[in-house]
């Protein structure tokens, strides 16, 4: 036997089961039609013979009476009508009969009755032609009476054998009642256990595959991604999943192992990030800011100057949690900015306009004060005449809206393409921005819209559009 085509035979599971079904159903179909094409005739036929007795039973029950009486009106002169429509009405019906009687000795009785009915024609005939009373009378008594009660007594005859043979057919349709329900049975037992074979043989070759999918299934879910065989199976689209599910696993170690990469070098970023954040510079430069407001005698902005850095550091940290609340990330990025302006107090104005309705909203920490520090250094610190730093919040429908705007030396469209491209290939030049979108991103994924726009000489605008997520209460 050539293995290819014997199994091309066996490899669809839908084809076996509709050839199963077809063993079950066709010799159902052939015995049910024979039963019921069996019943349609037996139903036929003793509804013919039902009718032909009915028939023969009204016309046996007032012919007679009918005709006997009109003829002796006739012959007594109190009626001038001879029943010729009653017999004429008598021989139709015994024609009908005859046409539908199959019955070897019912019909020989419908026989007798039309040759009766033609000679009772023929003695009405002559008692028309016939004068005087007496011999009316007599004709009357010897051919007439005696005729109708012949036909009287055949249609009684008539009747038994169509009795007789209604009975013969109810046994017969018993019998073959009998005979197609041990058939029947025979047949259903022979189809029941080929079906359960065959059902056996396929649900074994469906479920044994399946076992072996969910096992591999469980292995994965625990972990388990080492490379294995394909499951092996019988049906083709069973095949197909085994080996999508091989393939699956493999591609998905591969993510993982690039996820884990991913999370590596995210962490880089954002120790980079926290580095940067603690720049030396910055903290000597603040404290340097310090002594020369207590030197100068300002104490009290020094003492505002402390705070705020106090303020910024305690923030910073937020316990250690990576993710705050809108609220503390504004307290960040306020203690921040008072900072700078003792710094850079004559070219540097700012101004927050925090909705406070979104304070228990959560971001990651660190999103804004990049932001903010890209603003100074890159936008306000070049431009003579110094700036204004502008950081808003607003909500949009089921959205948060975060807006960092500059009104310093803004972007020339080469350099904004370029820090739009840095967003999506993560390389280039923008660190703060890049580490506030990549850390957005991780947790807003696909609902994050992260938007850069500038005009040169004029502003450089960074909106950022979430998902409004709140804290949870304890």
């Amino acid at each position: 036997m050539d293995l290819k085509h014997s199994t091309g035979e066996k490899t669809s599971i839908s084809a076996r089961l509709r050839q199963l079904i077809l063993y079950l159903a066709v010799p159902l179909c052939v015995m049910s039609a024979m039963v019921l094409l069996l019943f349609l005739v037996y139903s036929l036929q003793y509804a013919q013979i039902s009718s032909n007795i009915s028939t023969a039973s009204r016309f046996n029950q007032n012919f007679k009476d009918e005709v006997d009486l009109k003829m002796y009106y006739f012959v007594t002169g109190s009626r001038n009508e001879i029943p010729w429509d009653e017999v004429e009405t008598a021989e139709e019906l015994a024609t009908k009969l005859l046409g539908s009687t199959r019955d070897r000795e019912s019909r020989r009785a419908v026989n007798s009755v039309l040759n009766l009915c033609e000679n009772l024609k023929n003695c009405m005939s002559e008692i028309e032609s016939t004068d005087g009373y007496d011999l009316r009378i007599h004709r009357l008594e010897t051919n007439v009476y005696v005729i109708t009660e012949l036909i009287q007594d055949y249609m009684y005859t008539y009747l038994y054998h169509e009795a007789g043979a209604l009975a013969a057919l109810r046994e017969r349709q018993n019998m073959w009642l009998i005979t197609e329900l041990v058939l029947t049975a025979g047949v259903m037992i022979v189809t029941i256990v080929f079906s359960l074979r065959r059902s056996f043989v396929i649900t074994r070759s469906i479920t044994r595959p399946i076992d072996e999918l969910y096992g591999r299934v469980t292995g994965i879910g625990r972990g388990d991604l080492s490379p294995r065989p394909p499951v092996q199976a019988e049906d083709e689209k069973l095949r197909a999943l085994g080996e999508g599910l091989e393939e699956m696993a493999s591609r998905l170690n591969e993510q993982m192992e690039l996820n884990r990469q991913e999370q590596v070098r995210l962490r880089s970023m954002e120790l980079a990030l926290v580095q940067a954040q603690i720049n030396p510079h910055f903290l000597y430069n603040t404290l340097d800011a310090i002594m020369w407001l207590v030197e100068t005698g300002k104490n009290e902005q020094a003492v505002e100057m402390v705070s705020s850095l106090s303020l910024y550091f305690r923030s910073f940290f937020s316990n250690g949690k990576d993710i705050i609340t809108l609220r503390e990330e504004a307290l960040h990025v306020r203690s921040y900015l008072e900072i700078q302006q003792v710094r850079y107090k004559d070219i540097l104005s700012y101004e927050l306009h925090m909705d406070p309705a979104l304070d228990s909203c959560l971001i990651p920490k660190m999103t804004l004060q990049p932001l903010v520090e890209n603003a100074i250094y890159h936008g306000i610190k070049p431009k003579r005449g110094g700036g204004t730093v502008m950081i808003s919040s607003a909500q949009e429908g089921e959205q948060i809206v975060l807006c960092v705007r500059d009104t310093g030396v803004g972007l020339t469209k080469d350099a904004l393409e370029t820090l739009r491209a840095s967003l999506r290939t993560d390389e280039g030049t923008g660190f703060g921005v890049l580490a506030s979108y990549k850390r957005l991103q991780l947790m807003f994924g696909e609902e994050l819209d992260f938007r850069i726009d500038s005009e040169e000489s004029r502003e450089t605008e960074i909106t950022i559009r979430i998902p409004r997520r709140l804290e949870e209460t304890p």
